[in-house]
């Protein structure tokens, strides 16, 4: 059986981990906060997007490739909750349209949104990762 490279995930994930800590510690500073905001809204993004095609690239290779596709996005982490692989599929749906909104209007209350998400988004994500790869 083929096996999957999570290897991209999980540095996407220390990115926006990374990103959350630099603006932590530079929050303060005016200059910087807006700037060092999107780029956390940014890696959020890109990790949210690797992470929800590597749960259905997961699926396909460890329960089937018809559950796979064509999935909608609620429904694959509907599936994915039922795995166990995560804990509650309506945290996922707020990702998804924390996702949708950043990329499609912005604004600065969908920016706080956005950046609300990704700081959960962070402690939530590796639970999925570590998950799928003690399944695997």
């Amino acid at each position: 059986m083929d096996t999957l490279d999570y290897s991209q995930l999980q540095k996407a994930i220390k990115s926006l981990q990374e990103g959350i800590h630099i603006y932590d510690l530079h929050k303060h500073d005016a200059a910087l906060k807006d700037v060092l905001r999107d780029s956390v809204i940014q890696r959020f993004e890109y990790t949210f997007e690797m992470s929800w095609k590597m749960l259905q690239r997961w699926i396909r290779l460890y329960i089937s490739p018809a559950d796979a596709d064509p999935l909608t996005k609620k429904d694959l982490f509907r599936l994915a909750s039922r795995q166990g692989l995560i804990d509650d599929p309506q945290t996922w749906f707020l990702f998804i349209e924390a996702r949708n909104i950043s990329v499609h209007t912005y604004n600065e209350d969908n920016a706080k949104k956005a950046f609300d998400a990704a700081l959960t988004f962070a402690t939530t994500v590796p639970s999925l990762l570590q998950h799928m790869q003690e399944k695997s």
